[in-house]
């Protein structure tokens, strides 16, 4: 490309301000706005998989901006009326095509790369696994910017009108919204076949760290993408009807091997990054690798935890503690076990804990396993935090209210108090059998829920 018709294509199209419009539109969003994307462990600042499908899921807004700013610069030629003069030039007409097409593409990248830049200094500063799984993730959502920005110049030069770039923008605004999975992905429920739905350049909302998005998929939407862009390129340097029929091809022959390559079972769409979820351990406390950073301040209070889980159970006691890796949907029932506690840094109690806290969440945590789900998009149930207070407090011999956990620590405190004082009453052998049966219960999460085996506990 010549660095002086650039230069000009800069000052007299659009590209600055697509270019402009990526990070400042993102970031806007991302920090003004209040959403699941600054959640704990799924923030899109906290792990690189993280921030490449945050940023990804925000195409669903800017594709069809950037493909509207892509159709308003394809009227150029039509609003200053010298389309005639330009077909008679000796320059070819994908000379120039490419030049409009490549300045765009370039400014599109550098603004993407700057909103990477923003999340990826953050993401460095905490102590993030380091990976490069993420990655084709980032480099599809940047192909899908440049085949938008192409494909609305080459739709824009083809139908001249005012109303294209606006009816573009609704139009993919739409395309983009009925597409997308249905509030997935731990569980995906497609409002439409998977291989359709795969179509649409965003991803739905992070909710497992652990997941990514499969090869296929990286390859097939690759495929659909090109196709895209190349027809959009096609149109923007077709001169006759006849070049305008034959540019459709690209996009076809793109969507049919798109097709043949997207998964059509959901649950192949997002798959277990089983790099990140490998364990380390330190003793007999273990995390996924994408954690690795969190092992030391656990190691301590897990050890001590397990030592306390030994002697109030006993042989039925919890031999490790290990980060929960299974799969589940939002408010799904979360994973139990008798050998292990079960962690899940997003539960607030554990996540963000430390010392004797700490000791104490695991050891709640331990004797009577959550059976809802506990983090800040899910709550978790007041029951359920009452009972391993009481439970905590048998071993500990101190009551405290959890800390960390969505409920206000002033109720957790009213709520167990009458019930921690009654079972304090009762005979030391009483109060083992009570908490054998809160344990039992935990595990179980039958109708009668763990606080149901304490005096006073029932449901009210």
């Amino acid at each position: 490309m010549n660095g002086r018709v650039a230069r000009i294509e800069l000052r007299r199209s659009v590209a600055p301000w697509a270019g402009a419009l990526v990070p400042v539109f993102a970031l806007a969003l991302l920090y003004l706005i209040p959403g699941p994307w600054a959640w704990d462990t799924v923030r899109w600042t906290e792990q690189w998989t993280s921030l490449a499908m945050w940023t990804r899921s925000l195409l669903v807004f800017l594709w069809p901006l950037v493909l509207g700013l892509g159709a308003l610069q394809g009227l150029r030629d039509h609003r200053s009326a010298m389309g005639e003069l330009l077909t008679s030039t000796p320059r070819p007409a994908w000379h120039r095509a490419a030049t409009l097409a490549g300045t765009i593409a370039l400014t599109l990248v550098a603004g993407f790369a700057l909103l990477l830049v923003v999340g990826g200094a953050q993401v460095l500063a905490g102590g993030a696994y380091q990976h490069l799984g993420w990655l084709p993730i980032s480099l599809v959502a940047a192909l899908a910017l440049i085949a938008a920005a192409v494909l609305g110049m080459g739709l824009g030069r083809t139908l001249p009108s005012p109303l294209t770039p606006p009816a573009l923008t609704v139009a993919a605004f739409v395309f983009t919204n009925l597409l997308r999975t249905a509030e997935g992905p731990a569980i995906p429920s497609p409002a439409a076949p998977n291989r359709l739905v795969l179509l649409s350049p965003a991803v739905s909302q992070v909710r497992e760290v652990l997941l990514t998005l499969s090869a296929p998929v990286h390859l097939g939407q690759t495929l659909w993408l090109l196709g895209l862009a190349a027809t959009g390129f096609a149109l923007l340097a077709a001169a006759t009807r006849r070049g305008r029929l034959l540019a459709v091809a690209p996009v076809l022959a793109g969507s049919v091997l798109a097709l043949l390559v997207l998964p059509s079972d959901p649950r192949r769409t997002y798959v277990v990054d089983t790099a990140a979820a490998a364990m380390v351990c330190e003793g007999r406390v273990c995390v996924t690798k994408l954690h690795e950073a969190r092992l030391h301040d656990l190691a301590g209070p897990g050890e001590k935890a397990l030592r306390l889980l030994h002697g109030a159970l006993g042989a039925r006691a919890p031999v490790e503690i290990r980060e929960s890796t299974g799969l589940r949907d939002l408010l799904d029932t979360p994973e139990r076990s008798r050998t292990a506690v079960l962690v899940d840094f997003g539960d607030g109690a554990i996540g963000k804990a430390k010392g004797e806290e700490l000791t104490r969440a695991l050891l709640g945590q331990g004797l009577a396993p959550a059976c809802a789900p506990r983090s800040e998009r899910e709550g978790g149930s007041m029951s359920d935090i009452v009972a391993q207070d009481i439970a905590a407090a048998w071993v500990l011999g101190d009551l405290k209210p959890l800390p960390g956990t969505a409920q206000d620590p002033d109720r957790q405190t009213a709520r167990a108090l009458p019930v921690w004082k009654r079972f304090r009453a009762l005979p030391p052998a009483e109060q083992r059998a009570r908490i054998d049966a809160v344990h039992e219960a935990a595990l179980a999460c039958g109708d009668s829920g763990a606080l149901d085996q304490l005096p006073g506990g029932a449901s009210r």
